[in-house]
């Protein structure tokens, strides 16, 4: 399975369910974490986990394994971890403090549609 399928897969979970302000950085060409970060927002914590119950599920049905969770019990910022894939869902104050997309700026900002026809 591709790199890019991964990400692809995980934004259309994360879209289904509602998530807000979804923003996929492709950073393989900047970091050996992972190829794609997602970073998203839920509206409670009750919705953070519900995306993030959700992803896993999904996720492992479509042959991806979660190898790392974090954050779940506090659910202001759950991180799962799929290898070339990691994920941030956080609450939106949470999200704003943080910055993830500022911290990531040599990233590439995709879009799915970008992700499909590369």
């Amino acid at each position: 399975m591709g790199n890019r399928k991964i990400a692809e897969t995980a934004y259309g979970i994360l879209e289904d369910k509602k998530a807000r302000d979804i923003e996929i950085i492709d950073i393989s060409e900047v970091s050996i974490l992972a190829d794609y970060f997602i970073i998203c927002s839920g509206t409670s914590t009750t919705h953070i986990k519900t995306l993030a119950d959700e992803l896993e599920k999904k996720m492992g049905e479509a042959g991806y394994n979660l190898l790392h969770r974090e954050g779940y019990q506090s659910a202001r910022w759950i991180l799962l971890d799929f290898g070339q894939l990691v994920v941030h869902i956080f609450d939106e104050e949470d999200r704003k403090f943080y910055n993830l997309e500022r911290l990531w700026s040599e990233g590439r900002i995709r879009t799915p549609d970008e992700l499909e026809q590369s």
